[in-house]
Protein backbone atom coordinates (compact mmCIF):
# COMPACT_ATOMS: atom_id res chain seq x y z
CA UNK A 1 0.00 0.00 0.00
CA UNK A 2 1.13 3.56 -0.62
CA UNK A 3 1.74 5.06 2.77
CA UNK A 4 4.52 6.22 4.98
CA UNK A 5 4.33 4.74 8.45
CA UNK A 6 6.23 6.00 11.46
CA UNK A 7 6.50 4.57 14.95
CA UNK A 8 3.20 6.13 16.01
CA UNK A 9 1.45 4.55 13.00
CA UNK A 10 1.09 7.86 11.19
CA UNK A 11 0.08 7.56 7.53
CA UNK A 12 1.06 10.03 4.84
CA UNK A 13 -0.89 9.76 1.59
CA UNK A 14 0.20 12.00 -1.29
CA UNK A 15 -2.48 12.53 -3.91
CA UNK A 16 -1.38 13.40 -7.42
CA UNK A 17 -1.86 12.68 -11.09
CA UNK A 18 -0.51 13.93 -14.36
CA UNK A 19 -3.50 16.02 -15.40
CA UNK A 20 -5.32 19.02 -13.96
CA UNK A 21 -9.07 18.68 -13.49
CA UNK A 22 -8.99 15.04 -12.42
CA UNK A 23 -10.62 15.90 -9.08
CA UNK A 24 -7.65 15.51 -6.70
CA UNK A 25 -8.73 18.33 -4.39
CA UNK A 26 -12.35 17.15 -4.25
CA UNK A 27 -11.23 13.63 -3.37
CA UNK A 28 -8.60 14.80 -0.85
CA UNK A 29 -11.05 17.02 1.04
CA UNK A 30 -13.86 14.48 1.15
CA UNK A 31 -11.67 11.51 2.09
CA UNK A 32 -10.17 13.63 4.87
CA UNK A 33 -13.63 14.42 6.24
CA UNK A 34 -14.67 10.74 6.08
CA UNK A 35 -11.56 9.70 8.03
CA UNK A 36 -12.06 12.44 10.63
CA UNK A 37 -15.65 11.24 11.16
CA UNK A 38 -14.20 7.81 11.93
CA UNK A 39 -12.22 9.39 14.79
CA UNK A 40 -8.94 9.63 12.87
CA UNK A 41 -6.92 12.83 13.43
CA UNK A 42 -6.39 14.22 9.94
CA UNK A 43 -4.28 17.02 8.50
CA UNK A 44 -5.00 18.13 4.94
CA UNK A 45 -2.06 19.79 3.20
CA UNK A 46 -2.54 21.80 0.04
CA UNK A 47 0.78 21.43 -1.77
CA UNK A 48 -0.54 22.69 -5.08
CA UNK A 49 2.19 25.29 -5.09
CA UNK A 50 0.91 28.28 -6.98
CA UNK A 51 -2.72 27.15 -7.21
CA UNK A 52 -3.86 26.34 -3.68
CA UNK A 53 -7.64 25.89 -3.49
CA UNK A 54 -8.25 23.06 -1.01
CA UNK A 55 -9.77 25.54 1.46
CA UNK A 56 -12.54 26.28 -1.05
CA UNK A 57 -13.62 22.62 -1.03
CA UNK A 58 -13.99 22.90 2.74
CA UNK A 59 -15.94 26.15 2.56
CA UNK A 60 -13.15 28.09 4.26
CA UNK A 61 -12.06 31.61 3.27
CA UNK A 62 -8.43 31.97 2.09
CA UNK A 63 -6.39 31.58 5.28
CA UNK A 64 -4.30 34.51 6.50
CA UNK A 65 -1.44 32.17 7.38
CA UNK A 66 -0.10 29.69 4.80
CA UNK A 67 2.82 27.43 3.89
CA UNK A 68 4.44 30.54 2.46
CA UNK A 69 4.87 31.90 6.01
CA UNK A 70 6.79 28.77 6.98
CA UNK A 71 8.90 28.70 3.80
CA UNK A 72 9.85 32.35 4.28
CA UNK A 73 10.50 31.69 7.99
CA UNK A 74 7.89 34.12 9.23
CA UNK A 75 6.81 31.30 11.55
CA UNK A 76 9.35 28.85 13.06
CA UNK A 77 7.36 25.61 12.95
CA UNK A 78 5.04 24.06 10.39
CA UNK A 79 2.49 23.36 13.11
CA UNK A 80 2.11 27.14 13.49
CA UNK A 81 0.55 27.22 10.02
CA UNK A 82 -2.17 24.65 10.83
CA UNK A 83 -5.69 26.06 10.96
CA UNK A 84 -8.69 24.30 12.50
CA UNK A 85 -11.79 23.51 10.47
CA UNK A 86 -15.40 23.28 11.60
CA UNK A 87 -15.01 19.48 11.40
CA UNK A 88 -13.68 17.74 14.53
CA UNK A 89 -10.29 15.98 14.09
CA UNK A 90 -9.62 17.86 10.84
CA UNK A 91 -6.96 20.55 10.36
CA UNK A 92 -5.82 22.32 7.20
CA UNK A 93 -2.43 23.51 6.05
CA UNK A 94 -2.71 25.51 2.86
CA UNK A 95 -0.30 26.75 0.23
CA UNK A 96 -0.17 30.17 -1.40
CA UNK A 97 -0.18 31.64 -4.88
CA UNK A 98 3.27 33.16 -4.39
CA UNK A 99 4.91 29.95 -3.18
CA UNK A 100 5.75 28.37 -6.53
CA UNK A 101 8.78 30.46 -7.45
CA UNK A 102 10.19 30.31 -3.93
CA UNK A 103 10.00 26.52 -3.95
CA UNK A 104 11.53 26.20 -7.40
CA UNK A 105 14.40 28.43 -6.39
CA UNK A 106 15.65 26.50 -3.39
CA UNK A 107 15.45 22.75 -3.05
CA UNK A 108 16.76 23.13 0.51
CA UNK A 109 13.42 24.76 1.35
CA UNK A 110 11.60 21.81 -0.19
CA UNK A 111 13.58 19.32 1.88
CA UNK A 112 12.89 21.34 5.03
CA UNK A 113 9.18 21.34 4.23
CA UNK A 114 9.11 17.58 3.55
CA UNK A 115 10.91 16.86 6.83
CA UNK A 116 8.54 19.13 8.73
CA UNK A 117 5.46 17.47 7.20
CA UNK A 118 6.77 14.09 8.33
CA UNK A 119 7.05 15.32 11.93
CA UNK A 120 3.52 16.78 12.23
CA UNK A 121 1.42 15.18 14.95
CA UNK A 122 -1.52 13.43 13.36
CA UNK A 123 -2.88 9.97 12.57
CA UNK A 124 -3.21 10.63 8.85
CA UNK A 125 -1.84 13.34 6.57
CA UNK A 126 -3.32 13.81 3.10
CA UNK A 127 -1.19 15.91 0.73
CA UNK A 128 -2.98 17.37 -2.29
CA UNK A 129 -0.42 17.89 -5.06
CA UNK A 130 -0.44 20.13 -8.10
CA UNK A 131 -0.95 18.92 -11.64
CA UNK A 132 1.85 17.78 -13.90
CA UNK A 133 5.07 15.92 -13.20
CA UNK A 134 7.53 18.68 -12.30
CA UNK A 135 10.33 17.74 -9.90
CA UNK A 136 8.50 19.53 -7.08
CA UNK A 137 5.37 17.45 -7.61
CA UNK A 138 7.33 14.19 -8.00
CA UNK A 139 9.35 14.79 -4.82
CA UNK A 140 6.22 15.44 -2.79
CA UNK A 141 4.54 12.39 -4.31
CA UNK A 142 7.55 10.28 -3.28
CA UNK A 143 7.20 11.43 0.33
CA UNK A 144 5.02 8.36 0.71
CA UNK A 145 5.86 4.84 -0.40
CA UNK A 146 3.56 5.11 -3.39
CA UNK A 147 0.95 7.77 -3.06
CA UNK A 148 -2.45 7.92 -4.73
CA UNK A 149 -3.02 8.78 -8.38
CA UNK A 150 -6.38 10.23 -9.39
CA UNK A 151 -7.25 9.58 -13.03
CA UNK A 152 -10.35 10.10 -15.15
CA UNK A 153 -11.41 7.57 -17.81
CA UNK A 154 -10.17 9.68 -20.72
CA UNK A 155 -7.25 8.74 -22.99
CA UNK A 156 -5.30 11.94 -22.18
CA UNK A 157 -5.69 11.42 -18.43
CA UNK A 158 -4.68 7.75 -18.65
CA UNK A 159 -1.67 8.61 -20.82
CA UNK A 160 -0.62 11.34 -18.37
CA UNK A 161 -0.93 8.87 -15.50
CA UNK A 162 1.51 6.47 -17.15
CA UNK A 163 3.89 9.35 -17.80
CA UNK A 164 3.60 10.51 -14.19
CA UNK A 165 4.19 7.00 -12.82
CA UNK A 166 7.23 6.47 -15.00
CA UNK A 167 8.69 9.86 -14.03
CA UNK A 168 8.04 9.28 -10.30
CA UNK A 169 9.52 5.79 -10.43
CA UNK A 170 12.67 6.87 -12.28
CA UNK A 171 13.04 9.81 -9.90
CA UNK A 172 12.85 7.38 -6.97
CA UNK A 173 15.41 5.07 -8.59
CA UNK A 174 17.80 7.95 -9.24
CA UNK A 175 17.62 8.96 -5.57
CA UNK A 176 18.49 5.38 -4.56
CA UNK A 177 21.68 4.79 -6.55
CA UNK A 178 25.11 6.33 -5.97
CA UNK A 179 26.97 5.32 -9.17
CA UNK A 180 27.27 8.29 -11.58
CA UNK A 181 27.14 5.95 -14.58
CA UNK A 182 23.89 4.37 -13.34
CA UNK A 183 22.42 7.83 -12.64
CA UNK A 184 23.31 8.74 -16.23
CA UNK A 185 21.55 5.59 -17.48
CA UNK A 186 18.40 6.53 -15.56
CA UNK A 187 18.53 10.09 -16.87
CA UNK A 188 18.90 8.76 -20.40
CA UNK A 189 15.98 6.36 -19.98
CA UNK A 190 13.69 9.32 -19.23
CA UNK A 191 14.05 10.31 -22.88
CA UNK A 192 11.82 8.00 -24.93
CA UNK A 193 14.19 8.41 -27.90
CA UNK A 194 17.29 7.45 -25.89
CA UNK A 195 20.10 5.89 -27.90
CA UNK A 196 20.01 2.61 -25.95
CA UNK A 197 16.35 2.11 -26.80
CA UNK A 198 15.30 1.76 -23.15
CA UNK A 199 11.49 1.99 -23.00
CA UNK A 200 10.55 0.30 -19.71
CA UNK A 201 11.93 -0.09 -16.18
CA UNK A 202 12.56 -3.78 -16.99
CA UNK A 203 14.88 -2.76 -19.83
CA UNK A 204 16.52 -0.11 -17.65
CA UNK A 205 17.36 -2.61 -14.90
CA UNK A 206 18.75 -4.99 -17.52
CA UNK A 207 21.09 -2.24 -18.77
CA UNK A 208 22.08 -1.29 -15.20
CA UNK A 209 23.00 -4.92 -14.47
CA UNK A 210 25.60 -4.76 -17.24
CA UNK A 211 27.20 -1.80 -15.46
CA UNK A 212 26.74 -2.67 -11.77
CA UNK A 213 25.16 -5.84 -10.33
CA UNK A 214 24.73 -4.33 -6.86
CA UNK A 215 22.95 -1.23 -8.15
CA UNK A 216 20.67 -3.42 -10.30
CA UNK A 217 19.68 -5.44 -7.22
CA UNK A 218 18.96 -2.18 -5.38
CA UNK A 219 16.72 -1.02 -8.22
CA UNK A 220 14.77 -4.29 -8.10
CA UNK A 221 14.20 -3.78 -4.37
CA UNK A 222 12.94 -0.26 -5.03
CA UNK A 223 10.60 -1.49 -7.75
CA UNK A 224 9.13 -3.99 -5.30
CA UNK A 225 8.75 -1.34 -2.56
CA UNK A 226 7.11 1.22 -4.85
CA UNK A 227 3.37 0.49 -4.54
CA UNK A 228 1.33 3.37 -5.93
CA UNK A 229 -2.45 3.47 -5.62
CA UNK A 230 -5.13 4.45 -8.11
CA UNK A 231 -8.53 6.11 -7.82
CA UNK A 232 -10.63 6.39 -10.98
CA UNK A 233 -12.82 9.51 -10.88
CA UNK A 234 -15.89 10.59 -12.90
CA UNK A 235 -16.81 7.05 -13.90
CA UNK A 236 -19.91 6.84 -16.10
CA UNK A 237 -20.08 3.17 -17.12
CA UNK A 238 -18.96 -0.36 -16.33
CA UNK A 239 -16.46 0.00 -19.18
CA UNK A 240 -14.96 3.02 -17.39
CA UNK A 241 -14.58 0.99 -14.17
CA UNK A 242 -12.58 -1.61 -16.12
CA UNK A 243 -10.04 1.05 -17.10
CA UNK A 244 -8.70 0.94 -13.54
CA UNK A 245 -7.97 -2.78 -13.86
CA UNK A 246 -6.43 -2.24 -17.31
CA UNK A 247 -4.06 0.41 -15.93
CA UNK A 248 -3.11 -1.95 -13.10
CA UNK A 249 -2.34 -4.78 -15.55
CA UNK A 250 -0.35 -2.51 -17.87
CA UNK A 251 1.76 -1.19 -14.98
CA UNK A 252 2.71 -4.72 -13.97
CA UNK A 253 3.36 -5.87 -17.54
CA UNK A 254 5.34 -2.89 -18.84
CA UNK A 255 6.71 -1.25 -15.68
CA UNK A 256 6.95 -4.18 -13.28
CA UNK A 257 5.05 -2.04 -10.76
CA UNK A 258 2.28 -3.34 -8.53
CA UNK A 259 -0.44 -0.70 -8.66
CA UNK A 260 -3.28 -1.00 -6.14
CA UNK A 261 -6.72 -0.04 -7.49
CA UNK A 262 -8.34 1.61 -4.47
CA UNK A 263 -11.67 2.16 -6.17
CA UNK A 264 -13.69 4.53 -8.30
CA UNK A 265 -15.97 7.54 -7.89
CA UNK A 266 -18.96 7.77 -10.23
CA UNK A 267 -19.80 10.88 -12.20
CA UNK A 268 -22.45 12.72 -10.19
CA UNK A 269 -23.93 16.18 -10.73
CA UNK A 270 -24.12 16.48 -6.95
CA UNK A 271 -20.31 16.88 -6.93
CA UNK A 272 -20.51 20.09 -8.94
CA UNK A 273 -23.45 21.29 -6.88
CA UNK A 274 -21.54 20.80 -3.63
CA UNK A 275 -18.45 22.58 -5.00
CA UNK A 276 -20.54 25.56 -6.09
CA UNK A 277 -22.11 25.70 -2.62
CA UNK A 278 -18.66 25.38 -1.03
CA UNK A 279 -19.93 22.46 1.02
CA UNK A 280 -18.12 19.09 1.03
CA UNK A 281 -20.21 16.44 -0.69
CA UNK A 282 -19.94 13.87 2.12
CA UNK A 283 -21.49 16.45 4.47
CA UNK A 284 -23.91 18.04 2.00
CA UNK A 285 -25.31 14.84 0.52
CA UNK A 286 -23.73 11.74 2.04
CA UNK A 287 -26.26 9.45 0.34
CA UNK A 288 -25.35 10.59 -3.17
CA UNK A 289 -23.70 7.98 -5.37
CA UNK A 290 -20.36 9.80 -5.52
CA UNK A 291 -20.30 10.35 -1.75
CA UNK A 292 -20.89 6.64 -1.17
CA UNK A 293 -17.92 5.84 -3.42
CA UNK A 294 -15.67 8.25 -1.50
CA UNK A 295 -16.84 6.84 1.84
CA UNK A 296 -15.94 3.33 0.67
CA UNK A 297 -12.44 4.41 -0.43
CA UNK A 298 -11.91 6.24 2.87
CA UNK A 299 -12.90 3.10 4.72
CA UNK A 300 -10.23 1.13 2.84
CA UNK A 301 -7.60 3.71 3.81
CA UNK A 302 -8.73 3.61 7.44
CA UNK A 303 -8.51 -0.19 7.49
CA UNK A 304 -4.98 -0.09 6.07
CA UNK A 305 -3.70 1.53 9.25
Amino acid sequence: MGQTQTNNQKMIWTIGGGKGGSGKSFITANIGICLSKLGVRVILIDADLGGANLHTFLGISPPAITLSDFIKKRVPFLRDVLIPTAIPNLQLLTGAQDLLNAMDAKSVQKRRLVRSIQTLESDTILVDLGAGNSLNVLDFFLMSDGGILVVTPEPTSVENTYRFLKSAFYRRLRQTVSSPSVKALIDGAMDRKNERGIQTPHELIKEVRRVDEGEADRLIEEAEAFRPNLILNQVRSKKDIEIGFSIRSACLKYFGLRLHYLGYVVYDQEVNNSIRRRRPLVLENSRSRAAQCVIEIASKLANSR
